[in-house]
């Protein structure tokens, strides 16, 4: 069992910054990809971003030059720099990691941090 506890949501005007952090603990070391989702009201979980446990990133086509996604293996947390914030960003930001070993891989999901970005 992986347990996710997000931190840092908030408030922020349109074009500020906010960084988000998803700290991770149980059984971290089956932890492969840490990745943040996002979801707006009446519409559908998204991707944000992923990283791999060898640094590899992946991002979603609406964030790409304006987050920043990274995780520090020591801590076992993972975290999404969030720049040029517009209104459209708003949403609960869950963090979300694939962990697993011989074979099988199990999805965790934290409980959700809210972002909010007023025009």
């Amino acid at each position: 069992q992986v347990q996710l506890v997000e931190s840092g949501g908030g408030l922020v005007q349109a074009g500020g910054s906010l960084r988000l952090s998803c700290a991770a603990s149980g059984s971290t070391f089956s932890i492969n990809t840490m990745g943040w989702y996002r979801q707006a009201p009446g519409k559908q979980r998204e991707l944000v971003a992923t990283i791999s446990s060898g640094g590899n990133t992946n991002y979603g086509d609406s964030v790409k030059d304006r987050f920043t996604i990274s995780r520090d293996n020591a801590k076992n947390t993972v975290y999404l720099q969030m720049n040029s914030l517009k209104p459209e960003d708003t949403a609960v930001y869950y963090c979300q990691t694939l962990a697993g070993s011989g074979g099988l891989t199990y999805q965790y999901w934290g409980q959700g941090t809210q972002v909010t970005v007023s025009s």
